[in-house]
């Protein structure tokens, strides 16, 4: 199986499954002496950890990680640092039912036409079990990007038919993590915990969306024609589970604007350097970081694992009637926010060492 590695420079590696021993990730190519903070590494995957909340999945999962190697004296070698999270309240027998069955918009079918053989026990790999790996690996990313000025802030903006309308400069970033849902909008939040815990009653899920910005990052970061930075970002959030859509800057809305409206002048700033009057282009022009914030958006699909009886297929193509059991989340972007950060962290991280060369 292809694809566990992400990054060119700064570069991460995960491996587990959802009901193994354990998961963990391989971070290689971060540089020596940036301090290690346990702590804030540990905070990074409690805010990703299952059970948190009343509108989260319920599974219990204390994700203490165990740091194995690349750090020593509290600061980071350059070696590659090992990271490993023990699984440690698995119920494999709530996937019985689907040990022959492909349930519907989950992986089962394309993962046993692809490989021959899947892990059932909550979708073994596939499951979103995989990005508390990320979070760890994020986590020192972003230790690295505090070194050099570099701030990752993600929130919920959307979860189903309710959208903050502000853009992120009319918000207070701040408030995020003073609620279950992580909406900066005290009032929005309120509304979208309500609607989660309506669906979660009816056995049902719903989708939404997770807003990123990245501040601070300096001119000239990402690689033009296959390497944009815009095109990395694109794949880092499309490489999360349940995520369906991606844009950046002004995205689809953009369409609407005429080139007029839509270019962002160049003005000299208060610091001498030159800035841009608007920022349409999400702070990436050509591929490569304008020294503006850099900003997009990430759709999250409604959970596929629902408890009203759906059609589907056993292994023998067999018509079955499937029904959702075990332990699942609602609604996905109250978790995905620390993801969605991980991922840009990355990506920033990666780019900033290769902009060095």
């Amino acid at each position: 199986m292809a694809g566990n590695t992400f990054g060119t420079l700064f570069t991460v590696t995960t491996f587990g499954e959802s009901h193994g021993p354990a998961i963990g990730c391989i971070v290689d190519g971060c540089p020596a002496g940036i301090p290690f903070d346990t702590a804030f590494l540990q905070n990074e995957l409690d805010r990703r950890r299952p059970g948190q909340s009343a509108i989260v999945t319920q599974r219990k999962e204390s994700d203490i990680p165990q740091v194995l190697s690349g750090v020593f004296e509290g600061h980071t070698t350059g070696m590659p640092i090992a990271i490993v999270i023990p699984n440690e309240d698995q119920r494999s027998k709530d996937y019985d039912h689907i040990a022959r069955a492909f349930r519907p918009s989950h992986a089962d079918y394309t993962w046993e036409a692809k490989y021959g053989i899947r892990d059932f026990r909550g979708g073994g790999r596939s499951s979103a079990r995989e990005t508390a790996a990320r979070v760890a690996a994020g986590a020192i990313a972003k230790m690295f990007l505090k070194t050099v000025g570099i701030h990752i802030q993600a929130y919920v903006s959307q979860v189903g038919p309710l959208a903050l309308k502000a853009a992120y400069t009319e918000l207070d970033l701040a408030l995020t993590e003073q609620n279950d849902v992580r909406c900066p909008d005290p009032v929005m939040a309120q509304k979208m915990i309500n609607l989660i815990k309506k669906v979660r009653k009816a056995g049902d899920t719903i989708g939404g969306v997770v807003n990123c910005v990245v501040k601070g990052a300096p001119v000239g970061l990402g690689e033009p024609v296959f390497d944009r930075l815009h095109a990395e970002l694109a794949k880092a959030m499309m490489s999360i589970n349940a995520a369906k859509g991606f844009e950046y800057g002004s995205g689809f809305e953009g369409v609407k604007m005429t080139g007029s409206q839509h270019n962002d002048a160049w003005v000299i700033g208060p610091d001498g350097t030159p800035v841009t009057t608007s920022n349409h282009s999400g702070g990436i022009q050509g591929g490569v970081s304008n020294g503006m914030d850099i900003y997009c958006r990430v759709a999250f699909k409604p959970v596929a694992t629902i408890v009203p009886e759906q059609d589907s297929l056993d292994q023998h193509l067999q018509p079955v009637k499937i029904k959702g059991k075990g332990r699942h989340d609602p609604c996905v972007v109250p978790r995905a926010v620390p993801i969605v950060e991980s991922m840009a962290a990355l990506v920033i991280a990666d780019f900033y060492l290769r902009a060095r060369l």
